[in-house]
């Protein structure tokens, strides 16, 4: 009985992290591909763009919560539109941390995260098609 339900969690556990570095691999697709469409946006080398993906995927897990539960006033003022302010600013974070990820100023992070979670969320959906 043991032994089947620790098949079972290595079995989930692959699949967990098999899921996390499909998503990474679709985010870094994305980063590289708004890269290119936005002026303002430069990705150096692909591995910039893993870099970017990884370091976005670390700042949502861990800042971007605290950074939600701060600023709860102002996000109800703004009817959730300060939301957007914090991609902005994490993108940016993200920019300094990645030397090789460079953003021309606020705006351009802002519009960058709005096209970022566009193409991502259709790369992800093609994807989840096709299991």
């Amino acid at each position: 009985m043991l032994k089947r339900a620790s098949g079972r969690c290595e079995r989930h556990l692959i699949k967990v992290t098999m899921d996390f570095l499909a998503r990474l691999l679709i985010t870094a697709v994305a980063v590289v591909l708004t890269a290119y469409l936005l002026p303002g946006v430069a990705v150096d080398t692909t591995l910039d763009a893993l870099l970017v993906a990884a370091v976005l995927a670390l700042l949502n897990a861990f800042l971007k919560p605290l950074l939600v539960i701060l600023t709860i006033p102002v996000t109800i003022l703004t009817l959730g539109l300060f939301l957007l302010v914090i991609n902005a600013f994490i993108i940016m974070i993200a920019s300094h941390i990645v030397k090789g990820f460079h953003i021309r100023g606020f705006w351009t992070a802002l519009l960058f995260s709005l096209v970022l979670s566009f193409i991502s969320s259709v790369f992800t959906s093609l994807a989840k098609k096709k299991e």
